[in-house]
């Protein structure tokens, strides 16, 4: 049995309760990086094959442990190559350098704007540099997610580039059907849409969604950021994502306060939920992706190369978000958006997809296995969580939960620090470590404070 160490932040299996899933960042800060990451379980998953989540942890101590009970490192990755990520880039090369096993990128990106100039990444370069070697000195070639991030990687001088797309979009293997369910969009159609802080506070995302709401009262917006889903379930402020009052997850926003507003923590939810819509667009490409997968149409407004790209690759319909017309309605991108080269080229791309898991000594379900029916099988039995929901109400099922959640967390705070007191007491030379810990202990308390004392606020309002 070939067992595969898969870097996500969950396993598809794990069903995490919304206050614990939000605690531990499940999603990594991007619900949109579970839908590769359980697109890849489900391919790499085999009668010969076990795949097992490392959490996202890049642990450089852990190499010996991972050279020892696995086969292969597995790493899909998004926009990787940008400077916000440098850091944990740099981890990943450390990490890497130091096994003994096979390691695979399905999908990595670089990101730049619209014009694809790479010049925001040259400072970086030396890191990107170190990481493609390490990981082309573990494996037959590095997956990338299009055009610009091939030639950028090219133009750095490696050779063994190969353009493979994301694995998302082959969850269902070489199939994936988007139909039309209306011949057009009307105020009755089920509208989600999406968008990150960026484009709604800087690209004018926020004067298309104001108009699209005024048009189609059924419009959902869906948010994506660990930030989005802390405001939607605790009415956390704290992010400086918070300071764009524009976004729908915001709560003085209007489609807050009209529970018009979901995120989710679990792909299989999202991508259910979805099935119901009529049409989806933004520039969330993963939420729009989440819409194809459902069969679902969507449009992507593309606002960097690492959409642009990855749209241009799959044949997505899209729109480039710098050249919208100021009076955008989505009726418009649903009556142009043409998916048949999307659908009619997928085969052709999961051929090259599965193509490039064979050059680098993986299996897929689809080819070695059952299709991924054990995989949806098992999905069927586990109880998900829903999509949030805005924390409009403050009765006692809404309560419920959340303060029985954070009164576990204070009693399991309350015994690590009487635990820590009582190794004081023991050995005192570690005084300088505990009052270390002790005062964790009390920022914990703040932060488990903080939506307590919200709580209490807008149950007296």
């Amino acid at each position: 049995m070939k067992r595969i160490l898969l870097r996500s932040g969950k396993s598809p299996y794990d069903v995490f309760p919304i206050e614990e899933a939000l605690h531990q960042d499940v999603i990594a800060t991007n619900s949109g990086n579970l839908i590769f990451s359980d697109a890849a379980h489900k391919i790499l998953e085999t009668p010969s094959t076990e795949v097992v989540s490392n959490g996202i942890r890049t642990d450089v101590s852990t190499a010996g442990r991972i050279n020892e009970e696995y086969d292969v490192f597995v790493v899909p990755l998004a926009n990787a190559f940008r400077p916000s990520f440098e850091p944990q880039l740099k981890r990943l090369t450390r990490l890497i350098s130091r096994l003994r096993i096979p390691v695979v990128v399905p999908g990595i990106g670089a990101q730049a704007g619209l014009g694809y100039n790479p010049a925001r990444l040259k400072p970086m370069e030396a890191s990107v540099r170190e990481f493609v070697s390490a990981v082309l000195d573990h494996s037959a070639s590095i997956g990338v997610r299009g055009e610009f991030t091939e030639k950028y990687l090219k133009d750095l001088g490696f050779k063994d580039v190969e353009v493979i797309g994301c694995p998302s979009l082959f969850m269902h293997g070489k199939e994936l059907t988007v139909q039309r369910r209306v011949s057009e969009l009307t105020p009755d159609s089920r509208i989600a849409v999406n968008g990150s802080h960026n484009a709604v506070q800087k690209q004018g995302l926020d004067k298309v969604i104001d108009r699209a709401r005024a048009r189609y009262p059924h419009l959902t917006f869906i948010g994506q950021n660990l930030s989005d889903a802390r405001q939607l379930h605790w009415r956390d402020l704290s992010h400086p994502n918070a300071a764009v009052t524009a976004s729908p997850t915001h709560p003085d926003h209007p489609m807050y306060r009209e529970d018009r507003v979901r995120v989710y923590v679990d792909p299989v939810t999202w991508i259910d939920d979805l099935r119901a819509y009529d049409f989806s667009f933004g520039s969330r490409i993963h939420g729009n992706i989440a819409a194809l997968l459902a069969g679902t149409p969507a449009t992507v407004l593309c606002g960097d190369s690492r959409t642009l790209e990855l749209c241009r690759y799959f044949d997505i319909p899209h729109r480039r978000i710098d050249k919208l017309p100021e009076d955008l309605d989505p009726a418009q991108l649903y009556e142009e958006a043409d998916f048949s080269g999307l659908t009619g080229g997928h085969p052709e791309r999961f051929e090259r997809f599965t193509a490039f898991l064979t050059r680098n000594g993986l299996e897929n379900t689809f080819t070695h296995g059952d299709g991924g029916a054990a995989f949806e099988a098992r999905m069927k039995e586990l109880a998900f969580p829903a999509g949030i929901r805005p924390w409009n109400d403050a009765d006692l099922a809404s309560l419920t939960s959340r303060f029985g959640w954070m009164q576990s967390r204070i009693a399991e705070l309350s015994l690590d620090n009487d635990r820590l007191k009582r190794e004081l007491e023991r050995n005192p030379s570690r005084s300088a470590t505990a009052a270390s810990a002790t005062s964790v202990y009390r920022r914990a308390r703040r932060v488990v404070g903080r939506p307590i004392r919200r709580a209490l606020q807008t149950g007296r309002q």
